[in-house]
Order: structure tokens, then sequence, then C-alpha cells
């Protein structure tokens, strides 16, 4: 394949352009945000993105590299086509689900209005506030499993795409791709993602749709409305759904679903908005934006399905006997199209790619720098310290994220393994913590390490990971011997785990109060001590003016805690109370 000097030109003009606005971004945050919290600024924006940028930045978090590439490969793929391409409505459905469950909380206690008004700062605060900082730090490494991975992922796949068209080197591009990526998210933090995922937004929507007339218009591509439901050249795209098949299809669904809810990346657009109102209303925006940008894809993925490749300049075998699916879109754009058109839809691919990646990168940061470093390590840490520990994470998970983009070999298996863990640890954590009053650090552990072992013990087949339990309906791959599941057992584990969380703590709390364990016996402090040290650290998670006074029971302060006024949320904590309350504060929440 021959060098493409043009298209050499028009990604370092795109990387420019994107490079410029990340750096202006990050002026602008210097000389908007005054007197503010820079760790705010850098998480979460100085909490004033506004609707249309907050829209857009979600939308753009969510439709990146390998939201386009896997669409388009599922719809191209024979024996699944458009019936298996469940992530453009999944995320769009999870997306308008995460703000169903904030907006029945009304007078509950965390997320949207609530986590909003009260200075909540990443997705683990909650956590860590009613279950404690050990807990929060063990529900870190799902969370970071999954950035990271993801990152890593998207950014192999950008490497590959721009190999095939421009027939440049690999590793160059992704290395190149991922310094900028980090170079501006690193110096304009929040700010830099959300403006950049903008202009970003725009080049996937333009350079895709540019692309699509000139593909489907291809004397070797056959009308996609024939080949939807004929057989041509492969099976109908449209696809279908075999009768032994519809439960793993379920399950799949319901991980997008459920699983695309407890994402830091989605809660840091959340909190970042102007407004309560405007975090709700930009997840509607942003559901309805996954489903536009999907429509490109699905569309070259049917391109794709439609050609007889023989016609073209790559030939026979076509790609799926080649194993090369996952690059269909970049296929048909280097195939189908002229020069300069797919230079432009390279920059869709390039911009779906750092879109993600940025945002990836910078949750995983915020986490750590926030709920593990300052919460759990360096309560009295200055603002200049976290902003600096954020800085080096994000160099440092950046950094990460390129080495296993280089170097693993299954980098889509482990981000695979790691958004299914998302869904079956982090997902039923939530839901206790939102809807079940009395669940407690000991269920939260249990639930937790219940769940991951029923995850890994069903086997994944992209790690070569062999199950341990052979669930109804099971078979063996005969290319390996791997055994594939047609049973739901990811949700069956998410269930597991959710369950073992409640009655665990409810079986703790009881035995505890009912003196059957000694109280001796509470090393985790979850149960009797009601002013333990894990409860006297829930009072750093949010800043005392963002806080209703109202809302909240004073409690006996920590010596090692230097604050001017301590409180604690009494209705976060009101599981681990027993006595009852006060009729004051019963008046005051009436």
């Amino acid at each position: 394949m021959a060098f493409h000097v043009e298209g050499l030109i028009a990604i370092i003009i795109f990387y420019l352009a994107i490079l410029f606005v990340g750096i202006w971004a990050a002026w602008r945050t210097k000389n908007s945000r005054g007197d503010g919290d820079p760790r705010e600024g850098i998480i979460v924006g100085g909490r004033d993105i506004g609707l249309l940028v907050g829209a857009f930045t979600m939308t753009a978090t969510w439709v990146g590299g390998g939201y386009i590439n896997g669409t388009a490969e599922a719809v191209f793929v024979s024996d699944y086509g458009l019936a298996w391409a469940q992530a453009p409505i999944g995320y769009a459905i999870s997306l308008v689900v995460g703000i169903w469950l904030y907006s029945s909380l009304s007078g509950g206690l965390f997320f949207a209005k609530p986590m909003r008004s009260k200075g909540y700062v990443t997705m683990l605060d909650p956590f860590q506030q009613v279950y404690g900082k050990r807990m929060g730090g063990l529900l870190f490494i799902p969370a970071l499993m999954g950035e990271m991975f993801w990152a890593g992922a998207i950014l192999s796949a950008l490497g590959a795409t721009i190999s095939v068209i421009v027939d440049i080197n690999i590793n160059i591009s992704v290395i190149v791709s991922a310094l900028i990526a980090t170079f501006y998210t690193l110096v304009g933090g929040l700010y830099s993602v959300a403006y950049t995922d903008v202009v970003q937004l725009f080049c996937i929507f333009l350079g895709l749709w540019i692309s699509v007339p000139f593909a489907i218009t291809h004397p070797a591509v056959t009308d996609i409305t024939v080949t939807a439901v004929t057989k041509v050249y492969k099976e109908p795209w449209l696809g279908s759904i075999q009768s032994a098949d519809i439960w793993s299809w379920l399950d799949s669904f319901l991980l997008l679903i459920l699983g695309g809810i407890p994402w830091q990346a989605y809660f840091q657009r959340v909190l970042s908005a102007s407004s309560a109102t405007y975090a709700q209303v930009l997840s509607i925006l942003a559901a309805f934006g996954c489903l536009v940008m999907a429509v490109p894809s699905i569309l070259i993925g049917a391109i794709g399905a439609s050609t007889d490749w023989n016609q073209t300049d790559y030939g026979l075998p076509d790609p799926q006997s080649r194993n090369e699916t996952d690059m269909i879109l970049p296929i048909v754009l280097q195939y189908l199209c002229p020069a300069y058109i797919s230079f432009f839809g390279l920059g869709a691919v390039s911009a779906a790619v750092m879109s993600s990646a940025d945002s990836s990168i910078l949750s995983a940061s915020s986490m750590f720098a926030r709920n593990i470093y300052q919460l759990s390590f360096r309560q009295n840490a200055s603002e200049r310290e976290i902003v600096w520990v954020m800085r080096i994470t994000i160099f440092i998970f950046g950094a990460s994220a390129t080495a296993m983009a280089l170097l693993a070999q299954s980098v889509y298996g482990l981000w695979y393994l790691s958004s299914d863990l998302v869904y079956i640890i982090i997902f039923p954590q939530l839901l206790c913590v939102l809807f079940i009053k009395g669940t407690n650090t000991y269920g939260s552990i249990v639930g937790y390490v219940f769940g991951l072992f029923l995850r890994i013990s069903g086997g994944e087949p992209y790690l070569y990971l062999q199950a341990l339990i052979c669930y109804p309906g099971c078979y063996a791959d005969p290319r390996n011997g791997i055994y594939l599941q047609r049973f739901p057992f990811k949700t069956v584990s998410m269930l597991a785990s959710f369950l073992a969380n409640v009655c665990v703590s409810y079986l703790v709390k009881y035995l505890f109060e009912k003196g059957t364990i000694s109280p001796k016996l509470d090393f985790l402090n979850a149960v009797i001590a009601k002013h333990s040290e894990e409860i006297m650290d829930k009072t750093t998670l949010v800043k005392n003016d963002n806080i209703n006074l109202s809302e909240l029971a004073p409690v006996k302060p920590r010596h090692s805690v230097t604050l001017p006024t301590t409180f604690t949320n009494k209705e976060a904590i009101s599981d681990l109370d027993s006595s009852p309350e006060s009729p004051e504060l019963e008046d005051k929440d009436m």
C-alpha cells in the first residue's frame, strides 16, 4: 500500500486544531475560575458547564472509536447484523434510565439534584460516605480497570485504522494520539475535554456522513435495501436472533443499559453541569445524540455487507474471511471512497477515539486523586497538592493506556471483562446506596467478592479463560475448546451480588444489635460504632457551604480532622444508627 502524504497532512492539521482548542479551553479555565477551587476546575469544570457543551461532551464520551467501529462491525458480520448492534440503543437507554433513577429519588440520598447540590465530585463519593474508605478503594479497582482498558482498546483501534488508510506505523499513530489527548487533558482538565469534545463530535458527524454517499454509490455495492432481507454476498445485514440465543442477547443488552450507568466519565458530566436541571436535560440530549451518531456507522456496516469485494482493490477473500471485521469501517472508507473523502472519515475515527480516551484518562485520575489519595491517605492535603497529584496521574494513566494499546494482544478482551465487572459489581452497589437503607460495609464486601467469583467462573472467550461453571446451554467452541455461555450468567451474577449485599448487611446488623455477636467484633465500625473513624472521614467528602444544614445531624468530630464545623449526612448513615431520631430532626425532614 502506498504512503499517503495528503492523509498525513490532514491528520496533522486535525491534531493541531484539537490541540489548539484544548489549550484555549485551559487558558479560559485559568482566567475565568478566579478564586475557585482548582480541584473542581480540573475534575468538574468549576461546575459551570452549560447545557449545549455538556450535551456534546456527554455524547462524545459514549460515541468513541469502539462505538462507531463496533456498530459497523456488528452490522457487517454474518449471523449477527443490525439485530445484534445493541450499543446505540443500549447506551441511549442507559442515559435515560440513569436520569429516571435519579429523578425518582425526589428526597433520596444521592445523585441528580441531591448529589449535585451537596457538592460531590466523583462517582465514588457516595459509596465512601456509606461504606467507608476501604470499600471505596475496592470499588475503585473495577472502575479503574474499565476506564484504562477502554482507553487502551480504542487507542489500539485508532492505530489500526490509520494504518489501513494512510499506511503509517501503528505505534507512532497511537503514541502521538495519546500524547495529544493526555497533554490537553493535563493542562485544562474537564474544560479542555469538554470543549475538544464539541469539535470532535462535529468531526465525527461530518466525516462519516460525507463518506456515506460516495461509498453507497460505488459500482461494487448492491442496493442495501435488497441485501437487508436477501442473501447476496452475505447473510441479510438486518440479522436475526435465534431462539437459542435470546437469553444471551438479553444478557448483553441489560449489561449495556444498566452497566452503562456507573461510570465516572458519565457522572463527571452530570456533576459538572451548571445546574441540577441541566444535568438531567443534557443526559436526555446525549441519549438522542447517541442514536443519531450511530446511523452512519450502521449504513457503513450495511454497505460493507453489500459489497462485491472482488470488484475493488481489496479483492478476495472478503474482510470476514481475513478476520478483519473489526476494521470494516476504515476498509469501506479506503476502498469505496475517493482518497480525499477517506481522509475526512479518518479524521472522524480519530476524533471519536480521542473524545473517549481523554474522558477515560481524566475519570481515572479524578477518582484516584480524590477518593484514594485525598480521602484515604491525605485528608488534610492542600489544594495545590491534590492538583499536582491529578496532573501526575493523568500522565501515568495516559501512559498506561498507551502501553496497553501497544503491547497487549487482547485489549478488547480485557475491556470486555472489565466492563462486565462494572455491571456485576458496581451497579448492584449503586442500587444498594440509592434504594436500600441498612446495607453496610460487611454486605458490600460479600456482594463484591460473590459477584466477582461468579463472573470469573463463567469464563471469558476473549482471554481464553475457561469456565468453571457450565451454565445451562453452554457449549465448547470447536476451535479452542473454551466453553461459551448462552445462559444470562452476567445478569444472574449481578443479581446475586445485589442480594448478597442486602442479606448479609441485614443479617450482620441483626446479630450485632441483638448481642449475638460481640460489639468488639465490629472491626469495620460499620454497625455498632456510631461515631467511628470511618464515619468521621465521611465529613471530608463534601464542602460545608454546599450542605443543607437542616438535613444534617451533628456528630462528634475526630481530632485528626480540622474543620471549622464538622457535620455528617444524617440520611446517609441512618442505617448505621439503631437509635431513634430526635423529634426535632424528624420534623425538619417532613
